[in-house]
Protein backbone atom coordinates (compact mmCIF):
# COMPACT_ATOMS: atom_id res chain seq x y z
CA UNK A 1 0.00 0.00 0.00
CA UNK A 2 1.36 3.40 -0.97
CA UNK A 3 0.68 6.68 0.79
CA UNK A 4 -0.63 9.59 -1.29
CA UNK A 5 -0.28 13.33 -0.73
CA UNK A 6 -2.27 15.48 -3.17
CA UNK A 7 -0.86 18.90 -4.07
CA UNK A 8 -3.23 21.63 -5.28
CA UNK A 9 -1.08 24.30 -6.93
CA UNK A 10 -1.21 25.75 -10.45
CA UNK A 11 -1.69 22.11 -11.36
CA UNK A 12 -3.07 19.36 -9.13
CA UNK A 13 -0.96 16.23 -8.80
CA UNK A 14 -0.30 13.30 -6.52
CA UNK A 15 2.86 12.41 -4.63
CA UNK A 16 2.82 8.66 -4.05
CA UNK A 17 5.12 7.16 -1.44
CA UNK A 18 5.66 3.41 -1.19
CA UNK A 19 7.65 0.43 -2.40
CA UNK A 20 7.84 -1.09 -5.85
CA UNK A 21 6.36 1.98 -7.52
CA UNK A 22 8.89 2.13 -10.36
CA UNK A 23 7.61 -1.16 -11.79
CA UNK A 24 4.32 0.49 -12.72
CA UNK A 25 5.75 3.90 -13.61
CA UNK A 26 4.81 3.61 -17.30
CA UNK A 27 1.15 2.98 -16.60
CA UNK A 28 1.01 5.78 -14.02
CA UNK A 29 2.76 8.24 -16.34
CA UNK A 30 0.49 7.30 -19.23
CA UNK A 31 -2.53 8.15 -17.07
CA UNK A 32 -1.40 11.71 -16.35
CA UNK A 33 0.72 12.66 -19.37
CA UNK A 34 -0.46 10.78 -22.43
CA UNK A 35 1.70 11.39 -25.49
CA UNK A 36 3.73 8.97 -27.56
CA UNK A 37 7.32 9.59 -26.40
CA UNK A 38 9.06 9.90 -23.04
CA UNK A 39 12.60 11.02 -22.27
CA UNK A 40 14.13 9.58 -19.10
CA UNK A 41 16.66 12.03 -17.64
CA UNK A 42 19.04 10.41 -15.18
CA UNK A 43 22.67 10.43 -14.06
CA UNK A 44 25.51 7.98 -14.42
CA UNK A 45 25.05 6.65 -10.88
CA UNK A 46 21.28 6.15 -10.81
CA UNK A 47 20.85 5.16 -14.45
CA UNK A 48 22.66 1.81 -14.26
CA UNK A 49 20.51 0.84 -11.26
CA UNK A 50 17.01 1.83 -12.33
CA UNK A 51 16.76 3.29 -15.83
CA UNK A 52 16.36 -0.01 -17.70
CA UNK A 53 13.41 -1.03 -15.55
CA UNK A 54 11.69 2.35 -15.87
CA UNK A 55 12.21 2.31 -19.64
CA UNK A 56 10.71 -1.19 -19.90
CA UNK A 57 7.69 0.02 -17.96
CA UNK A 58 7.34 3.06 -20.23
CA UNK A 59 7.66 0.92 -23.36
CA UNK A 60 5.03 -1.49 -22.05
CA UNK A 61 2.71 1.52 -21.66
CA UNK A 62 3.19 2.36 -25.34
CA UNK A 63 5.90 5.00 -25.17
CA UNK A 64 8.86 5.46 -27.48
CA UNK A 65 11.61 5.93 -24.94
CA UNK A 66 14.75 8.07 -25.07
CA UNK A 67 17.41 8.47 -22.37
CA UNK A 68 19.58 11.48 -21.49
CA UNK A 69 22.33 10.95 -18.91
CA UNK A 70 24.40 13.52 -17.02
CA UNK A 71 27.34 12.98 -14.65
CA UNK A 72 26.29 12.62 -11.03
CA UNK A 73 26.64 15.70 -8.83
CA UNK A 74 25.85 19.39 -8.49
CA UNK A 75 28.54 20.29 -11.03
CA UNK A 76 26.20 18.96 -13.75
CA UNK A 77 23.42 21.44 -12.95
CA UNK A 78 24.58 23.95 -15.55
CA UNK A 79 23.16 26.07 -18.38
CA UNK A 80 25.27 24.02 -20.79
CA UNK A 81 23.59 20.77 -19.72
CA UNK A 82 20.07 22.18 -19.80
CA UNK A 83 20.74 23.44 -23.33
CA UNK A 84 22.13 20.02 -24.28
CA UNK A 85 18.98 18.37 -22.91
CA UNK A 86 16.63 20.76 -24.71
CA UNK A 87 18.47 20.16 -27.99
CA UNK A 88 18.30 16.41 -27.37
CA UNK A 89 14.52 16.65 -26.94
CA UNK A 90 14.28 18.56 -30.20
CA UNK A 91 16.54 16.14 -32.05
CA UNK A 92 14.49 13.19 -30.83
CA UNK A 93 11.28 14.86 -31.97
CA UNK A 94 9.47 15.19 -28.64
CA UNK A 95 6.38 17.38 -28.82
CA UNK A 96 4.27 19.24 -26.28
CA UNK A 97 2.12 16.13 -25.72
CA UNK A 98 5.13 14.04 -24.66
CA UNK A 99 6.85 13.64 -21.29
CA UNK A 100 10.14 14.27 -19.52
CA UNK A 101 10.76 11.83 -16.67
CA UNK A 102 13.33 12.77 -14.02
CA UNK A 103 14.89 9.65 -12.49
CA UNK A 104 17.38 10.60 -9.82
CA UNK A 105 18.08 13.06 -7.05
CA UNK A 106 17.64 16.79 -6.79
CA UNK A 107 20.15 17.72 -9.49
CA UNK A 108 18.41 15.55 -12.09
CA UNK A 109 14.98 16.78 -11.03
CA UNK A 110 15.95 20.47 -11.14
CA UNK A 111 17.65 20.18 -14.53
CA UNK A 112 14.96 18.01 -16.16
CA UNK A 113 12.19 20.18 -14.74
CA UNK A 114 13.71 23.37 -16.11
CA UNK A 115 14.08 21.78 -19.54
CA UNK A 116 10.47 20.54 -19.40
CA UNK A 117 9.26 24.00 -18.38
CA UNK A 118 10.96 25.76 -21.28
CA UNK A 119 11.11 23.29 -24.19
CA UNK A 120 8.20 24.16 -26.52
CA UNK A 121 6.99 26.35 -23.64
CA UNK A 122 6.23 23.33 -21.49
CA UNK A 123 5.54 19.62 -21.76
CA UNK A 124 4.59 16.89 -19.32
CA UNK A 125 6.99 16.39 -16.42
CA UNK A 126 7.16 13.55 -13.90
CA UNK A 127 9.49 13.18 -10.91
CA UNK A 128 10.84 9.77 -9.87
CA UNK A 129 13.04 10.76 -6.90
CA UNK A 130 15.67 8.23 -5.87
CA UNK A 131 17.29 10.11 -2.98
CA UNK A 132 15.82 11.04 0.40
CA UNK A 133 16.51 14.72 -0.25
CA UNK A 134 14.60 14.64 -3.53
CA UNK A 135 11.78 12.58 -2.02
CA UNK A 136 11.06 14.95 0.86
CA UNK A 137 11.93 18.24 -0.77
CA UNK A 138 13.10 19.01 -4.29
CA UNK A 139 10.70 16.74 -6.23
CA UNK A 140 7.64 18.50 -4.77
CA UNK A 141 6.57 22.10 -5.27
CA UNK A 142 7.67 22.98 -8.77
CA UNK A 143 10.99 24.75 -8.25
CA UNK A 144 13.34 24.05 -11.16
CA UNK A 145 16.67 25.68 -11.88
CA UNK A 146 20.32 25.43 -12.80
CA UNK A 147 23.32 27.09 -11.21
CA UNK A 148 25.37 30.01 -12.53
CA UNK A 149 28.95 30.87 -11.57
CA UNK A 150 27.44 33.78 -9.63
CA UNK A 151 25.20 31.59 -7.47
CA UNK A 152 23.03 28.54 -6.98
CA UNK A 153 19.66 28.14 -8.74
CA UNK A 154 19.77 31.61 -10.27
CA UNK A 155 18.25 30.53 -13.63
CA UNK A 156 15.01 28.65 -13.30
CA UNK A 157 11.25 28.55 -13.37
CA UNK A 158 8.28 27.42 -11.30
CA UNK A 159 6.88 24.35 -13.06
CA UNK A 160 4.81 21.76 -11.24
CA UNK A 161 5.17 18.07 -12.13
CA UNK A 162 2.15 16.02 -13.17
CA UNK A 163 3.09 13.18 -10.82
CA UNK A 164 5.71 12.25 -8.23
CA UNK A 165 6.43 8.58 -7.56
CA UNK A 166 8.67 8.08 -4.54
CA UNK A 167 9.74 4.44 -4.59
CA UNK A 168 11.34 3.92 -1.17
CA UNK A 169 13.12 0.80 -2.42
CA UNK A 170 15.58 3.13 -4.15
CA UNK A 171 16.75 4.51 -0.80
CA UNK A 172 18.38 1.15 -0.02
CA UNK A 173 21.02 1.77 -2.69
CA UNK A 174 21.98 5.26 -1.52
CA UNK A 175 25.55 5.97 -0.54
CA UNK A 176 25.51 6.74 3.23
CA UNK A 177 26.74 10.28 2.56
CA UNK A 178 23.84 10.91 0.17
CA UNK A 179 21.37 9.54 2.71
CA UNK A 180 22.82 11.90 5.35
CA UNK A 181 22.25 14.80 2.97
CA UNK A 182 18.55 14.00 2.87
CA UNK A 183 18.42 13.76 6.66
CA UNK A 184 19.33 17.47 6.84
CA UNK A 185 16.16 18.36 4.94
CA UNK A 186 14.10 16.02 7.13
CA UNK A 187 15.40 17.72 10.28
CA UNK A 188 14.55 21.06 8.67
CA UNK A 189 10.86 20.13 8.48
CA UNK A 190 10.79 19.33 12.18
CA UNK A 191 12.39 22.65 13.07
CA UNK A 192 10.13 24.81 10.91
CA UNK A 193 6.76 23.16 11.45
CA UNK A 194 6.57 19.92 13.44
CA UNK A 195 8.05 19.58 16.94
CA UNK A 196 6.66 16.02 17.22
CA UNK A 197 8.51 15.06 14.04
CA UNK A 198 11.69 16.56 15.51
CA UNK A 199 11.31 14.32 18.55
CA UNK A 200 10.62 11.28 16.36
CA UNK A 201 13.89 11.94 14.53
CA UNK A 202 15.88 11.32 17.70
CA UNK A 203 15.72 7.72 16.46
CA UNK A 204 17.96 7.87 13.36
CA UNK A 205 16.21 4.84 11.85
CA UNK A 206 13.05 6.91 11.42
CA UNK A 207 14.42 9.48 8.97
CA UNK A 208 13.95 7.46 5.79
CA UNK A 209 10.67 5.79 6.80
CA UNK A 210 7.57 6.14 4.66
CA UNK A 211 5.77 7.82 7.57
CA UNK A 212 8.43 10.52 7.90
CA UNK A 213 8.64 11.09 4.14
CA UNK A 214 4.85 11.52 4.04
CA UNK A 215 4.94 14.00 6.94
CA UNK A 216 7.65 16.07 5.28
CA UNK A 217 5.86 16.08 1.92
CA UNK A 218 2.60 17.06 3.65
CA UNK A 219 4.29 20.04 5.31
CA UNK A 220 5.74 21.14 1.99
CA UNK A 221 2.36 20.63 0.31
CA UNK A 222 0.68 22.89 2.85
CA UNK A 223 3.21 25.68 2.34
CA UNK A 224 3.19 25.37 -1.46
CA UNK A 225 -0.59 25.59 -1.52
CA UNK A 226 -0.45 28.76 0.58
CA UNK A 227 2.33 30.33 -1.47
CA UNK A 228 3.30 28.59 -4.69
CA UNK A 229 5.73 31.24 -5.91
CA UNK A 230 7.76 31.66 -2.73
CA UNK A 231 6.58 35.14 -1.81
CA UNK A 232 5.34 34.44 1.73
CA UNK A 233 5.00 31.37 4.00
CA UNK A 234 6.82 29.04 1.57
CA UNK A 235 10.00 30.92 2.44
CA UNK A 236 10.03 28.95 5.69
CA UNK A 237 11.35 26.02 3.64
CA UNK A 238 14.55 28.03 3.17
CA UNK A 239 15.69 27.48 6.77
CA UNK A 240 19.46 27.08 6.63
CA UNK A 241 19.55 27.54 2.87
CA UNK A 242 20.84 31.10 2.55
CA UNK A 243 23.93 30.36 4.62
CA UNK A 244 24.03 26.87 3.11
CA UNK A 245 24.05 28.09 -0.47
CA UNK A 246 26.89 30.44 0.43
CA UNK A 247 28.89 27.50 1.81
CA UNK A 248 28.21 25.51 -1.37
CA UNK A 249 29.30 28.39 -3.58
CA UNK A 250 32.49 29.09 -1.64
CA UNK A 251 33.40 25.40 -1.70
CA UNK A 252 32.92 25.13 -5.45
CA UNK A 253 30.09 22.69 -4.60
CA UNK A 254 32.46 20.23 -2.97
CA UNK A 255 30.30 20.62 0.16
CA UNK A 256 27.03 18.85 -0.67
CA UNK A 257 23.66 20.53 -0.39
CA UNK A 258 22.45 18.68 2.69
CA UNK A 259 25.72 19.23 4.55
CA UNK A 260 25.65 22.91 3.65
CA UNK A 261 22.03 23.26 4.82
CA UNK A 262 22.95 21.55 8.10
CA UNK A 263 25.73 24.10 8.60
CA UNK A 264 23.29 26.87 7.74
CA UNK A 265 20.70 25.65 10.24
CA UNK A 266 23.31 25.41 12.97
CA UNK A 267 24.68 28.90 12.25
CA UNK A 268 21.22 30.48 12.24
CA UNK A 269 20.15 28.63 15.40
CA UNK A 270 23.28 29.68 17.30
CA UNK A 271 22.95 33.27 16.07
CA UNK A 272 19.28 33.34 17.10
CA UNK A 273 20.21 32.08 20.57
CA UNK A 274 22.97 34.64 20.96
CA UNK A 275 20.51 37.40 20.03
CA UNK A 276 17.85 36.18 22.45
CA UNK A 277 15.43 35.02 19.75
CA UNK A 278 15.74 31.31 20.56
CA UNK A 279 16.35 29.57 23.86
CA UNK A 280 19.94 28.36 24.02
CA UNK A 281 18.80 24.86 24.98
CA UNK A 282 16.61 24.69 21.85
CA UNK A 283 19.53 25.77 19.68
CA UNK A 284 21.67 23.06 21.24
CA UNK A 285 18.97 20.46 20.50
CA UNK A 286 19.03 21.43 16.82
CA UNK A 287 22.82 21.22 16.62
CA UNK A 288 22.87 17.92 18.52
CA UNK A 289 20.25 16.30 16.27
CA UNK A 290 22.16 17.33 13.15
CA UNK A 291 25.32 15.78 14.60
CA UNK A 292 23.36 12.61 15.41
CA UNK A 293 22.98 12.13 11.66
CA UNK A 294 26.67 12.72 11.04
CA UNK A 295 26.05 16.15 9.54
CA UNK A 296 28.47 19.08 9.89
CA UNK A 297 27.45 22.05 12.02
CA UNK A 298 30.47 24.33 11.53
CA UNK A 299 32.39 25.90 8.67
CA UNK A 300 35.86 27.38 8.35
CA UNK A 301 34.71 30.06 5.91
CA UNK A 302 34.87 33.51 7.56
CA UNK A 303 31.77 35.56 8.19
CA UNK A 304 32.83 38.20 5.68
CA UNK A 305 33.09 35.69 2.83
CA UNK A 306 29.82 34.00 3.74
CA UNK A 307 27.99 37.33 3.94
CA UNK A 308 29.32 38.38 0.55
CA UNK A 309 28.10 35.12 -1.00
CA UNK A 310 24.75 35.38 0.79
CA UNK A 311 24.22 38.85 -0.66
CA UNK A 312 24.04 37.29 -4.13
CA UNK A 313 21.40 34.72 -3.15
CA UNK A 314 18.38 34.47 -5.44
CA UNK A 315 16.08 35.30 -2.51
CA UNK A 316 17.53 38.78 -2.10
CA UNK A 317 15.08 41.62 -2.66
CA UNK A 318 16.66 45.03 -3.02
CA UNK A 319 18.91 45.74 -0.05
CA UNK A 320 17.52 42.99 2.18
CA UNK A 321 17.09 39.25 2.28
CA UNK A 322 14.56 37.17 4.21
CA UNK A 323 16.24 34.86 6.69
CA UNK A 324 14.37 32.04 8.41
CA UNK A 325 15.00 32.17 12.15
CA UNK A 326 13.84 29.55 14.70
CA UNK A 327 11.85 30.90 17.64
CA UNK A 328 11.41 27.41 19.06
CA UNK A 329 11.50 23.94 17.56
CA UNK A 330 8.45 23.67 15.31
CA UNK A 331 8.09 27.44 14.91
CA UNK A 332 10.21 29.70 12.70
CA UNK A 333 9.88 33.33 11.65
CA UNK A 334 10.61 35.07 8.36
CA UNK A 335 12.97 37.92 9.28
CA UNK A 336 13.84 40.56 6.65
CA UNK A 337 17.51 41.30 7.19
CA UNK A 338 19.55 44.11 5.67
CA UNK A 339 22.42 42.89 3.54
CA UNK A 340 24.70 45.11 5.61
CA UNK A 341 23.72 43.11 8.74
CA UNK A 342 24.52 39.67 7.34
CA UNK A 343 28.16 39.59 8.38
CA UNK A 344 27.40 40.40 12.01
CA UNK A 345 24.62 37.84 12.14
CA UNK A 346 26.74 35.08 10.65
CA UNK A 347 29.59 35.91 13.00
CA UNK A 348 27.20 35.39 15.93
CA UNK A 349 26.50 31.87 14.68
CA UNK A 350 30.03 30.72 13.87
Amino acid sequence: MSRTVTVHASGTYEVRIGRGLLADAGKEIRAVCGGSAACVVTDDRVGPLYADGVERSLAAAGYRVERFTIPNGEASKTPENVLALVRFLAQKGLTRSDAVVALGGGVVGDLAGFAAATYRRGLGFVQLPTSLLAAVDSSVGGKTAVDLPEGKNLWGAFYQPKLVLCDCDTLATLDPAVLRDGCAEVVKYGVIRDAALFELLRDPAAAASEEVIERCVSIKRDLVELDERDEGPRKLLNLGHTVGHAVELLSGYTVTHGSAVAIGMAVVAKAAAKRGLLDAAEAEKIVTLLRTYGLPTETSYPAESLARAMAGDKKRSGSSIDLIVPRRIGDCAIVPTAVTELEALVRDGL
